[in-house]
């Protein structure tokens, strides 16, 4: 029995792999970074196309797609989410948890198809607009002007997925945690109009809380459905589990050997492993997405956040499928080799090239840069006439933390960022700033969501304010009796370090800008730069003066290791609630990989 089954298993690798002589190995995670939620479908009409999309929250451009021919080279080549007539409501989402919710990306009839929830935590649970279901549909995922507008549809619940059938209905299953108790929902639905039919619960997952991110596949006759329980996603305790049915109604008899893909209760640097989509390639084999931490079971630091994680699965005929645990190096089905001819318009997700922009004139911002919700675009000036190959930022009334509530309001919130995407990393800029009215402020942060982030930056204060004064190496003249930079009033320049966490933070450190060092040009470098895995310094110092870089602050990353989204390097500007307008330009913007760890 023993060889039978053997020599069955060792045909069907064969048959999968035809041509291929060597297995190969997938790097996680494929996403470093703030990619949770992963959603991927494999084109082979679209020139044999892997297409993936992610979970974006508040960050906008929204719903990022990338795109790669091989599974291990993995191109940005838009957002979904990427104007504000789509969906006008993401200005105005409140919490640190709101935003958009694990989009589902599936294609049928020519058309790519992308549904999603947009969550506003600021409302109460039982508040029907609480949850917004939407749909998205586009021709082609490498045009954003290809994506529609959103289409809502009427569900309570979130995570939705769009289902065809083989009789051409089409379907929305979606989970729901809530009111009593959870469950997975399922109705017809017209994807162009939105027009859904009655709901109806087809599983109530295995007693693990908070069932989400459901998906339906088709296979031998059964109708499988894919579910993540037992954290809200963020849990040590995350799981993958699945159950299948005859009838795409139910009842779906859940598979003995659940969980089907977690960590739990292991030591493996990858934890909360769990929320999977399932896709074939073009040799008929199986793989799986799926978000991780990399945090090991101590779960204290793991700023990068909830990151895209693959393995390989077999999937017998007539049975549930089996998956290779997830750790740091997957051993996975052949795959083919393309040439990597991704039309994108970013870098790849996996690069460890070093960035440097230098915003030249007649140019758009990179699109890998990140706001927090919607920009106002007057706000951000590539090369402006008056300093060539810098960005001008235009200070918001509204500072990181967002003064009162924490969204962005019509006015905006001056922030643009990239992702962290090594775990040891250096981050810099320079930037030319001359405040003229008391707490206008420029900077630096690293920056999780409006009630988790840690910055450094330039700000205009009365004389008197500073409480640092002693940090190792800075010149003489850091003293308050300083006269260089002294407006009128009383105002001194002062660098200042503050945080704001649910976790405890350092006291801010302010001192006054040295003198001696605006007499060098008064350009300074700011850089935040991942010591170790649990650590970031914050320095600063005169601009083209490596060597007189001082550290302002060290401290611990755990502040921005919270939630469901991951930390973003970025600069600001904000006049912290006052009338003033100097604007603040920054050049030389660095983002330097180090290492990754991956164990």
């Amino acid at each position: 029995m023993f060889l039978t089954t053997l020599l069955l298993c060792l045909s069907e690798w064969v048959s999968a792999s035809r041509g291929h002589d060597r297995n190969s190995t997938i790097v996680n995670p494929i996403f470093p970074g703030f990619y949770p939620d992963p959603s991927c479908i494999y084109l082979p009409e679209r020139e044999h196309t892997f297409f993936c999309a992610s979970s974006s929250f508040n960050a906008f451009p929204g719903i990022p797609i990338h795109a790669s021919k091989d599974l291990q080279n993995w191109k940005l080549i838009g957002h979904v989410l990427n104007r504000r007539e789509q969906l006008p409501r993401l200005a105005e989402t409140n919490r640190s948890t709101s935003g958009i919710w694990a989009p589902t990306l599936r294609f049928h009839d020519e058309t790519f198809w992308l549904v999603t929830t947009l969550v506003d935590d600021d409302r109460p649970q039982k508040d029907s607009s609480r949850l917004d279901n939407i749909i998205f549909k586009g021709k082609d995922p490498y045009n954003p002007k290809s994506w529609s507008n959103a289409v809502h549809f009427n569900f309570t619940g979130y995570d939705p997925e769009p289902f065809w059938d083989e009789d051409g209905k089409a379907y929305i299953t979606g989970a729901h945690a809530w009111q009593v108790g959870p469950y997975i929902e399922q109705a017809e639905v017209d994807l162009d109009t939105g027009k859904v039919g009655d709901w109806q619960i087809i599983w109530n997952g295995t007693g693990g809380l908070a069932p989400e991110g459901p998906h339906i596949y088709r296979k031998d006759g059964w109708y499988y459905l894919l579910a993540a329980e037992d954290s809200g996603g963020t849990g040590l305790n995350h799981m993958v589990t699945m159950a299948r049915s005859k009838k795409i109604s139910g009842p779906y008899e859940a598979n003995p050997r659940n969980p089907v893909l977690t960590n739990a209760n292991t030591t493996s640097y990858f934890q909360t492993v769990g929320h999977s989509d399932l896709f074939q390639d073009g040799n008929g084999n199986w793989w799986a997405v799926a978000l991780s931490t990399r945090s090991g079971p101590e779960y204290l630091h793991y700023p990068m956040g909830r990151e895209t994680v693959m393995t390989a699965m077999s999937w017998p005929k007539g049975e549930f499928p089996i998956f290779t645990p997830i750790s740091g190096e997957i051993s996975g089905w052949p795959i083919r080799h393309e040439q990597e001819d991704i039309r994108g318009v970013g870098p790849y997700a996996n690069s460890d090239d070093p960035e440097h922009l230098t915003f030249p004139p007649s140019t758009p911002l990179p699109a890998h840069l990140t706001h927090w919700r919607y920009p106002i675009p007057s706000s951000y000036t590539p090369s402006p006439p008056e300093k060539p190959n810098t960005l001008r930022l235009t200070p918001s009334r509204i500072n990181l933390t967002a003064l009162n509530g924490n969204y962005a309001g019509a006015e905006g919130q001056t922030f643009i960022s990239r992702r962290q995407q090594h775990t040891l990393f250096a981050y810099s800029v320079t930037l030319d700033f001359s405040p003229t009215q008391r707490d206008e402020e420029a900077g630096v942060t690293a920056f999780l969501t409006q009630n988790h982030h840690l910055d450094m930056g330039v700000i205009l204060l009365p004389r008197g304010s500073a409480t640092a004064s002693s940090i190792p190496g800075l010149p003489a003249d850091l003293s308050n009796s300083t006269t260089g930079g002294i407006s009128d009033d009383g105002m001194v320049p002062h660098v200042r370090f503050r945080g704001e966490s649910y976790v405890p933070v350092p006291k801010p450190a302010i001192f006054p800008l040295p003198e001696s060092w605006r007499r060098k040009g008064g350009k300074l470098a700011l850089e935040i730069r991942a010591c170790n895995a649990s650590h970031y310094v914050f320095s600063v110092g005169p601009a083209g003066k490596r060597s007189e870089m001082r550290v302002v602050m060290e401290v611990s990353n755990e502040p921005v290791s919270w939630g469901f989204t991951g930390t973003l390097l970025g600069i600001y500007a904000t006049s912290n609630g006052g009338n003033g307008t100097t604007p603040a330009y920054f050049s030389d913007w660095r983002y330097t990989p180090v290492e990754q760890f991956r164990d």
